[in-house]
């Protein structure tokens, strides 16, 4: 026998019935940013290592330790499976020139691939569901935004997730900042553990975000990034903050929330749940006005977010939101190959008024028993058999049977159809 081969640790496969799930979620993504005015945007999953080099930062976890990428041995290309989304948006907006004439709203829904250590909601291939809105400077967009998420968790089902904001402010007012911060850590460097001794020059500003409980107290003490705010910035921020409570969003200021890719400014924000352990975070986002000409395009204001689908299902499994698996609304049970070509013609006929019906399929030992065929219609969650009877077939009719209980107006549970009316009975199948 062959090596029996396995996917890529971290790397899952989404088979049924957890897929009906996705699909469901993305069904319910599509319908919402269609009313919003965000249009599908598909970018490529292989991107120039460059454009994650310089759009996140070359001192940032995900280009230092976290991407997969390699050389094209064909051309000597330097490659990497795309680790987040913004990135390769904006590169596309600049190529094409999708903002020469005015604003875009665009989503997108696919995978992203870091490597790292798999765990519950995080894995080396994920997938997000992410919103960018390009061109527009306000903090109106940035409210829209965070409305956009809030609508989607209500429609969701989903509860208990908090929003926390803060501002990133201007790179001048970030960079004085940072003098504070470093000077600040300097002063208590043997309270600094490894990690955040290598941050402490290269990227400080994570520093803030330590999980370490040994140097909360020091973080607490750290310069606060708001207290160096220019006006403009913080007309920036309350105005946001204002439209959120007028739209009736709670929210709580973090002054400790940063982001780990480095074009952020302005606003970011993160959406959170205590329900999933350490991956808390099941959407994230903020403005990134200087991404475009940081990777060479022209100066050009942006904001978005991204949520990751594997904790949306995860926190939707948790609260017990999941919807019911779906199931067909009619099982075709044939006692005789002879009648499959009868069958199709009907099936296709249903299906094309609406109906969803499984047929059932001979396999190695022929049709099957009748009494084989019923279990695996009952399995099959159908409320419906239709039964493709010998009998039944000579005087142009299929019988249908009810497999949930409901009632009929036959002695034998059982009514007669006929096939050359299928339009006028279809919809008694679809389950409501």
């Amino acid at each position: 026998m062959a090596e029996k081969l396995s996917a890529v640790k971290g790397m899952n496969d989404i088979a049924p019935p957890d897929s009906a799930h996705w699909e469901w979620l993305e069904e319910r993504v599509r319908d919402l940013m269609r009313r919003y005015g965000y249009r599908n945007f598909r970018a490529p999953i292989v991107e120039p290592t460059a454009l994650f080099v310089r759009g996140l930062g070359e001192v940032t976890d995900i280009v230092e330790k976290e991407m997969y990428a390699f050389e094209d041995k064909l051309n000597g290309e330097h490659l990497t499976l795309r680790p987040e989304g913004t990135a390769g948006v904006v590169r596309a907006a600049i190529e094409h020139n999708l903002t020469y004439d005015g604003g875009k709203r665009l989503f997108y829904i696919g995978p992203m691939f870091r490597h790292e250590r798999p765990q519950r909601g995080r894995y080396r291939q994920f997938h997000q569901i992410g919103v960018e809105a390009l061109g527009f400077a306000g903090p109106d967009v940035d409210a829209e935004l965070i409305v956009l998420a809030c609508d989607l968790w209500a429609e969701l089902g989903l509860k208990d997730i908090a929003l926390e904001i803060n501002s990133l402010g201007q790179p001048a007012e970030r960079l004085a900042h940072r003098q504070a911060l470093i000077a600040h850590l300097e002063a208590h460097a043997d309270q600094l553990d490894e990690d955040a001794k290598r941050r402490l020059y290269s990227n400080p500003l994570r520093i803030l975000d330590t999980k370490n409980p040994a140097m909360q107290a020091l973080v607490e003490a750290a310069p606060k990034l708001m207290d160096f705010l220019g006006a403009d910035s913080l007309r920036h921020f309350d105005t946001w903050r204002k439209l959120l409570e007028k739209q009736g969003v709670s929210y709580r200021i973090n002054p400790r929330l940063v982001r780990g890719m480095d074009y952020y400014n302005l606003s970011v924000f993160e959406f959170v749940t205590t329900e999933l352990g350490a991956q808390g975070t099941v959407c994230a986002g903020g403005r990134y006005d200087g991404l475009f000409a940081q990777i060479g395009g022209k100066a050009t204001p942006a904001v978005g977010w991204a949520l990751g689908v594997e904790r949306i299902l995860e926190l939707l499994k948790a609260q017990q939101s999941l919807p019911p698996v779906p199931v067909p609304d009619a099982y075709a049970v044939i006692p005789d190959a002879a009648a499959v070509p009868v069958a199709l013609n009907v099936l296709r006929s249903l299906r094309q008024a609406g109906v969803s019906v499984l047929m059932h399929a001979q396999g190695n030992e022929g049709m099957g028993s009748m009494k084989s065929q019923f279990k695996k219609a009952d399995a099959s969650g159908a409320r419906f058999a239709l039964i493709f009877g010998e009998q039944e077939l000579a005087q142009g009719q299929v019988a249908l049977k009810s497999l949930r209980g409901e009632r009929s107006d036959s002695a034998s549970g059982q009514q007669l159809l006929d096939l050359a009316d299928v339009a006028n009975w279809a919809p008694r199948l679809v389950n409501a």
